[in-house]
């Protein structure tokens, strides 16, 4: 195809020339929805008075063959995506049928087939594609080959190439006549979509492993854990990268992030831009993230049961969806990863540290008494967070790093001047190797630095008292393949704790990163120690938290302890103290002593976040010799469940009726209490809004819905509201078949 033209009037010829001129006579090319007009007669001269075109080939119908039910959709693993567009993997043949006017005679017709995206297209950017008739098709290249030429028909195999963007391709039949190159008009309804193939090994997503691709690009429901280490929680997330205006959806993400077209074939750059525009932090991107508690301006994070509302939404407003946290963030950028073919899960990291001076450690500040100073402590340790790993080659960094990467779009820290992070190499992750593009010293950090305890004087001398080498990183999961529980990952991320292998990831990460100040290697041991326990834990409940002092020498310790409870959000952030007690302990030799201290529920009840989390910080100091201990613990009270039935039988096509049970166990009348429940391939989210749900009551909501896909499904609902959040509830089933009439 002819390559765009501009032409200049002679009264602009003094004008100041543009500032691309020189490089570019196109501007950036990043929408994939934009489009030319392309000529349906690219004439290569003047048309002779009177010629005919009735004697040259023209094309009347192209068939597709994009039916769910169809060989293209099949082959091609895509048949679940509610889109009726075909559909195909890149690298990969695929087939197509011409129905011509009259039969096709290779010895005097030439024809081919055109891909475009966006526009100003232009072949040796990729956005234009002439598509050649070979005689075999060679991988790594685009071709087509005649498998059948019957009457006016030709059937064909169609190869695209394992580098070709990835994106919404308008297609052309273009013939060859002597005026010029007669092209078919513009027909949405053979628009094409190209996406990653993992199942081709040319291609740089490629993944061996036939069970994880079914489990990390097919599967559209994921398994997200959260909590605390001591009381790992999970709930299911729809990711829903198959429902109907999803895929549009992602493919818009990329117009938003401004990528431009000839960059769409590179997950990495994807898979960066993708960390960025999930966010709304500081480009307008998918989701505002807010730890406030405050969610009176939109929906609150527990309350999302999946994507697909916010993809959705985003995508018809143009406007950031409001709220989300980590797990939303993570759940949405797993839905686009998996709709355009990159294999991802989510990755849950309990202990995760936030590092904000990026000196690889958590610093925590101690006055002389022992208590924590929140003016000088900035550095923060979350219970838990979530992030994406995806699954491609890293050409850019050396062999062996490709695999499994790090990225994550919750806004913690910029990278590159935006909110984002990543890809990482986790390889590169457990070894230290923090040189290594893109925020592997960050990452780092989360999993696997020290926390630093520093004691300071009213004078403002400063020393580190001690450093807890095991804290941070305690356990690093993922869904399992094939199943609802957890995975644990963490020897991915890092060697065994204490290892020599362990230590010398850490000083491998320092080397690339910053240096130790001096005392920093000071370690903990001590004759004295504790450990504390905290006992079942029900919201709206009375419990014991019990702290063991351990004395191993043969002389007697007196100390002063201090508990200190605190309101934290589960980014480790605290709200308000709720608890301050001091403790004075005698230590017989080789003995130990046990406290108990209570926690009221009306203690913390009025002023609990939405995730119920309660974090107790523990300091004793040894009057003999006046050295301090430190311990801290995360405690995520327990909050009740949604039940969810089916009475009828389950079946495709068959309208049945979902019933959620839900029963309030607090002294207290909730308010304003949001409800909603849906599944992919069962039912869109569906929303009621109860006014009030009185103490120690019951409801019963019921909703009607018709399965349009058999196997294994999932109902998932939530009930929200500013007493009582992150209340969940789920139903697997089975979706029969529809019957044959």
């Amino acid at each position: 195809m002819s390559e765009p033209r501009t032409t200049q009037p002679e009264k602009d010829k003094k004008k100041k020339p543009a500032a691309n001129e020189g490089r570019s006579n196109l501007p950036p090319n990043v929408s994939n929805a934009e489009e030319d007009e392309v000529p349906e007669m690219e004439l290569f001269g003047f048309m002779p008075r009177g010629a005919s075109m009735k004697e040259y080939l023209e094309v009347q119908t192209v068939h597709l063959f994009k039916f769910p039910n169809e060989l293209n959709k099949q082959e091609h693993h895509t048949d679940k995506y509610y889109n009726m567009q075909l559909i195909v993997r890149r690298a990969q043949p695929f087939h197509i049928q011409i129905d011509f006017n009259r039969p096709y005679n290779p010895e005097k017709d030439q024809f081919w087939i055109e891909y475009l995206v966006g526009r100003y297209p232009q072949q040796n950017r990729g956005t234009y594609v002439p598509v050649p008739l070979v005689e075999e098709l060679e991988p790594g290249k685009w071709g087509a080959k005649i498998i059948r030429n019957l009457q006016n028909s030709v059937n064909l195999h169609v190869m695209s190439s394992p580098h070709c963007i990835v994106g919404k391709y308008r297609m052309y039949i273009a013939v060859l006549t002597p005026f010029g190159i007669r092209r078919t008009n513009r027909n949405p309804e053979i628009d094409t979509y190209f996406l990653f193939n993992p199942w081709c090994k040319e291609d740089s997503v490629y993944l061996e492993d036939e069970k994880e691709r079914e489990e990390y690009v097919l599967n559209d429901i994921g398994i997200i854990a959260y909590g605390d280490i001591d009381g790992m929680k999970s709930r299911s997330w729809e990711y829903g990268q198959f429902e109907e205006g999803i895929l549009d959806a992602c493919l818009f993400l990329m117009d938003k992030a401004q990528l431009d077209l000839a960059g769409r074939s590179n997950p990495i750059k994807i898979a960066r831009i993708g960390a960025a525009v999930i966010n709304a932090k500081d480009d307008q991107g998918v989701v505002v993230g807010s730890w406030t508690n405050e969610y009176t301006q939109g929906v609150a994070p527990s309350a999302w049961t999946g994507s697909v509302d916010i993809l959705l939404e985003y995508h018809s407003s143009g406007m950031p969806v409001r709220y989300g946290q980590c797990w939303v963030f993570a759940g949405v950028f797993n839905t686009f990863l998996r709709a355009i073919g990159i294999p991802a899960r989510i990755v849950t990291n309990y202990f995760s540290a936030h590092d904000n001076n990026a000196n690889l450690q958590m610093d925590v500040y101690l006055d002389e008494e022992g208590k924590v100073n929140s003016k000088l402590t900035k550095d923060s340790i979350w219970n838990y967070h979530c992030w994406n790993e995806c699954w491609m080659t890293r050409p850019d960094l050396p062999v062996g790093f490709g695999g499994w990467q790090v990225v994550d779009a919750t806004p913690q820290e910029t990278s590159d001047g935006m909110f984002r992070c990543g890809p990482a190499s986790v390889l590169a992750i457990k070894h230290g190797h923090a040189c290594f593009q893109f925020d592997t010293p960050f990452v780092f950090t989360e999993v696997n630095c020290d926390v630093v305890y520093h004691k300071v004087l009213k004078d403002g001398t400063r020393g580190v008292e001690y450093v807890d080498k095991t804290h941070i990183g305690k356990k690093i999961v993922t869904k399992e393949i094939g199943s609802n529980g957890m995975q644990d990952i963490t020897d991915l991320y890092k060697f065994s704790e204490g290892t020599e292998e362990e230590r010398l990831a850490l000083e491998t990460a320092l080397m690339y990163g910053v240096k130790k100040e001096a005392g920093q290697d000071i370690q903990s041991v001590s004759d004295v120690s504790m450990d504390f326990q905290v006992e079942n834990a029900v919201l709206g409940s009375d419990f014991k938290v019990i702290i063991t002092f351990r004395n191993s020498s043969l002389r007697r310790y007196t100390m002063t302890a201090y508990l200190v409870g605190n309101i934290v959000f589960y980014t480790g952030v605290v709200k308000t103290e709720f608890k301050d007690k001091s403790l004075e302990v005698a230590l017989e030799p080789n003995g130990y002593t046990p406290v108990e201290v209570l926690i009221r529920a009306r203690d913390y009840m009025s002023q609990v976040v939405e995730q119920a989390s309660l974090h107790f910080f523990i300091t004793a100091r040894i009057n003999e010799n006046k050295k301090i201990l430190a311990q801290q613990k995360s405690v995520v009270l327990q909050v009740p469940q949604l039940h969810i039935k089916v009475h009828e039988e389950a079946r495709v096509g068959k309208e049945m009726t979902v019933l959620v049970n839900f029963t309030n166990p607090l002294n207290k009348t909730l308010e304003n209490v949001t409800l909603r429940v849906g599944g992919p391939g069962l039912l869109k989210t569906a929303t009621k809004l109860f006014s009030e749900v009185p103490m120690n009551s019951s409801f019963t909501w019921t909703e009607k819905c018709t399965p349009r896909r058999a196997g294994m499904r999932k109902l998932i609902a939530s009930l929200d509201c500013e007493a009582l959040r992150h209340v969940y509830g789920e139903l697997d089933l089975e979706i029969l078949s529809a019957q044959s009439t």
